[in-house]
């Protein structure tokens, strides 16, 4: 035999160069990776962060008015404003500085204007006859009722209100010398009148769809319901205050009565007499001097405060306090917004001025996310997840906590429902099973871990919800029957012939037995309560439970994978040893290898989690997609993967809708990276820990 030595200066240039670049190669791709993940964390909160920007405002040049005369009423239309004269001049004024259209000479002159919800109809009291106006966005006049002056029977009008019923149809609430009269007329000129027990008033305004009528006289408010023909009295409240002015948000919902205290938000809430106003919030900072402005947005329940000091306080009905405050020079008589509410267009003696405002997104807030809101008609505060609805004015909620508790609440149950199974699976095949037997086991688990997260879904939403709730009352009896059922095999075993105690030959008395015991305990109750699910009043036929035993079941195979291993990595120099001081199988198992393979079972168990957390589909087709943050074991859910899936196609790039999605992604991979962290973390120090003990030992 010949040996052949290597010499100590040898040096293989082509191997080095190869180990080098490998090397280098390989570092590459790790710097690549964490480049990666570094620039997708950068660009979801560059996606997010628009949300909490505050708002702007950009103070434009004023341009001087020709017409001096006060102004009734003016408008923004956002290119063009227009303006209605004390001397009955109507004219288009464009934004820009350019030339100004010749006016519409209006006689008689109005004495007060009045608008509808929708912006897009004015109602001119020309010293008690009634006319409609209808301004349109490419700069003309339009009369719907013709240009001539209608008269009322009752007499001439002192205050009034407009409310568009439906295209072409308007309903008018106006103040007689005879009383309130209710005047429901359209372009077919056919009109419809009725009273109400109504004299003297203060204020009156009609709700956007005409059906309701709001009326103050002194501190008393009174909520009229209106009819085709007639009206009653829904309800009547005593005010703390006389207000100063009524205001109603998109939409009619929400009014706003203005007094000296500040600006409060009533709406209707339901109640055993119906519908019932009632005092919502009082916002902060609000307090109204004689002469204070209050403006509305048209689109958006955004509202804004002016004294006559010039003080500007923007609004939304969701924040408690001003979002914006703002000090302009004084003496401002009128202001409007432009339809998107991205101006305001204020007016001085003489003047106009345009001011710009950044406010893109006035209902997002980070309190928006996490606490109670009370929204319009819900009856108290709650957590509220409904991006969309069918109407125009609907107000987004985008409450985060529905879809939070959701993922948390399946992926703690599924957790609690795959562990015992995957680790006592990972502890008999590691430990009691035979290694013959052992070969085909493990793959056998490991395959199911290859079956698609949709499969899952679609199985258990199809077939497996329908039934659970047949034979609702043995799944929830399973787990005690089969746990028993293990006790009493345990007890039995020792009694067992010598030759079925061997390794391996107790899977083939058990597994028949588990069987036979898990179809009983599913079947038997059917019998004496069919369909248990439907006697549970709030009984989802997919629901949390099903969303657990699902993913449970999918959680299975990589927790089983990972404990095993982590198990059978134990050195066998260690059981060996326990053994061989008189410890049985099971003390050795729980004393000695366990302790040294739970740093790997910690992390088995952490990357379950995470799994858990993540997943889309299974959460997606199994748990019914109802965003609540209450409710139990028999009730849906929403996941945040989940919502991000259905809602995403649906979400329009740039508004909040879709940066709050975004937001629900990076609290995603936030949550995961401080998981597995967490996780990290624990297991190198079990790992230390255990390290040190075998060395000692």
């Amino acid at each position: 035999m010949s040996v052949n030595h290597i010499p100590v200066q040898f040096s293989d240039r082509k191997r080095r160069a190869v180990d080098r670049l490998t090397r280098r190669l390989i570092t590459c791709c790790g710097v690549a990776i964490l480049l990666l993940m570094l620039l997708l964390f950068c660009w979801l909160i560059g996606v997010v962060l628009p949300l909490f920007s505050a708002p702007g405002v950009q103070v434009m040049p004023s341009q001087q008015l020709w017409d001096r005369a006060p102004a009734v009423a003016t408008g923004n239309l956002g290119r063009i404003g227009w303006r209605i004269s004390s001397q009955g001049a109507a004219r288009f004024i464009p934004l820009d500085g350019q030339p100004a259209e010749p006016a519409l000479a209006l006689t008689p002159p109005p004495d007060e204007v009045v608008r509808s919800s929708d912006e897009q109809t004015l109602l001119l009291n020309m010293q008690g006859a009634l006319t409609l106006l209808q301004p349109t966005t490419d700069g003309q006049w339009h009369f719907p009722l013709g240009d001539k002056p209608f008269h009322l029977p009752e007499g001439a009008v002192t205050k009034m209100a407009l409310a568009t019923r439906q295209a072409g149809q308007w309903r008018i609430a106006a103040i007689t010398g005879a009383g309130l009269r209710v005047l429901t007329l359209g372009t077919d000129r056919q009109a419809s009148v009725f009273s109400l027990p109504q004299d003297q008033l203060d204020l009156l305004v009609l709700s956007p769809s005409g059906d309701l009528l709001y009326t103050t006289e002194g501190s008393l408010l009174r909520v009229w319901q209106l009819d085709d023909d007639r009206a009653h009295l829904r309800e009547t409240h005593t005010l703390p205050q006389r207000p100063q002015s009524l205001h109603l948000l998109v939409g009619g919902r929400s009014l706003l009565i203005q007094d000296r205290t500040g600006v409060t938000q009533w709406f209707a809430v339901a109640s055993e007499q119906g519908p019932r106003l009632q005092r919502i919030r009082t916002f902060a900072d609000s307090r109204s001097d004689d002469g204070t402005l209050l403006v509305t947005e048209s689109q958006r329940r955004v509202f804004a405060t002016i004294s006559p000091q010039g003080l500007l306080r923007l609004f939304a009905s969701k924040q408690p306090g001003p979002i914006l405050e703002r000090q302009l020079a004084p003496g401002i008589v009128q202001a409007q917004f432009s339809p998107q509410g991205d101006s305001l267009l204020i007016e001085r003696a003489g003047s106009w001025q345009r001011l710009r405002l950044d406010n893109p997104w006035p209902d997002v807030t980070w309190r928006s996310f996490w606490q109670k809101i009370w929204y319009e008609n819900y009856p108290g505060p709650d957590w509220v997840w409904q991006s969309t609805a069918a109407g125009d004015s609907y107000q987004a909620k985008f409450s985060l906590m529905p879809m939070v508790t959701g993922t948390l609440k399946a992926a703690s149950l599924a957790l609690l429902f795959a562990t015992p199974l995957s680790l006592a699976a990972a502890m008999y095949t590691a430990w009691f099973m035979s290694p013959g037997l052992r070969r085909w086991v493990k793959p056998a688990i490991e395959m199911m871990g290859a079956l698609p997260s949709v499969v899952v879904g679609l199985i258990a939403g199809i077939w497996l919800a329908p039934h659970i709730g047949q034979a609702l009352v043995g799944v929830l009896l399973l787990p005690l029957t089969l746990a028993g059922t293990l006790l009493l095999c345990g007890i039995l075993s020792a009694r067992l012939p010598s030759r079925w105690r061997r390794p391996g030959r107790e899977v083939l008395i058990l597994l028949p037995l588990l069987l036979l015991v898990t179809l009983l305990t599913l079947w038997l109750p059917t019998l004496f309560i069919p369909d248990a699910g439907d006697w549970l009043p709030h009984y989802e036929q997919r629901n949390l439970l099903v969303a657990a035993l699902a993913m449970g079941f999918a959680l299975v195979p990589l927790i089983f994978t990972l404990s095993e291993d982590a198990l059978f990595s134990v050195p066998a120099a260690l059981g060996q040893g326990s053994l061989a001081l008189g410890a049985t199988p099971w003390q050795t198992l729980t004393r000695v290898v366990l302790p040294g393979a739970s740093a790997g079972i910690f992390a088995a168990l952490m990357i379950g989690l995470g799994r858990a957390v993540g997943e889309t589909m299974i959460l997606l087709m199994a748990t019914g997609n109802t965003p609540q943050s209450e409710g139990g074991l028999f009730s849906g859910l929403r996941a945040l993967s989940a919502n991000i899936a259905i809602e995403m196609p649906e979400a329009v790039a740039g508004s909040a809708h879709y940066r709050v999605l975004f937001l629900s992604a990076l609290m995603l991979l936030i949550f995961t990276l401080v998981i597995n962290t967490v996780a990290e973390l624990i297991r190198q120090r079990l790992r230390q820990r255990y390290s040190q003990q075998e060395e000692q030992a």
